[in-house]
């Protein structure tokens, strides 16, 4: 009965594998220029959002993942403030076909990452004095599906 419990554990660890190991923060940056002018404007803000990943293979089946929120946020032509955070994780990813690994780097790690990213980038404005900015989730699978096409359409056309 040991011998089967222990095949079958052994058997089981010869699969994929995923682990999240850490969750940091890279950079964090939070510039607010026109104030104190900035409070004294009426409150009509734009919001531009700007998002990126990038990730790198560290030792052996580890994989750190970076997820960059920049936010810069106007009222009327005034830069009211911009933030930027770098949202790093470092996961043991091993056992995956090179698709199933280019989509857990591309989506499925970015996904983990974006709560602890707009968590940090709602602190941050908030103690700049600014109302919080409760960005709304991101569908990472369909950025990653999109980012894909584009790489094909570019690599017919060349």
């Amino acid at each position: 009965m040991t011998e089967q419990a222990n095949n079958g554990a052994a058997q089981s660890n010869e699969g994929p594998q995923f682990s999240l190991q850490r969750i940091y923060v890279k950079d964090l940056s939070f510039e607010a220029p026109k104030s104190p002018e900035i409070f004294r404007l009426e409150w009509a803000p734009s919001v531009a959002l700007d998002l990126n990943t990038k990730q790198k293979q560290l030792e052996g089946d580890f994989h750190e993942v970076v997820l960059t929120l920049s936010v810069t946020v106007k009222t009327g032509e005034e830069i009211a403030f911009i933030a930027e955070v770098q949202q790093a994780g470092i996961f043991l990813i091993k056992g995956l076909d090179a698709a199933s690994m280019s989509h857990t780097l591309g989506a499925f790690c970015p996904n983990i990452l974006f709560p602890y990213a707009r968590e940090a980038l709602d602190s941050l404005v908030i103690r700049g004095s600014f109302p919080a900015l409760m960005l709304s989730p991101v569908n990472f699978d369909a950025l990653y599906a999109q980012e894909l096409q584009r790489q094909q359409q570019g690599a017919s056309q060349a």
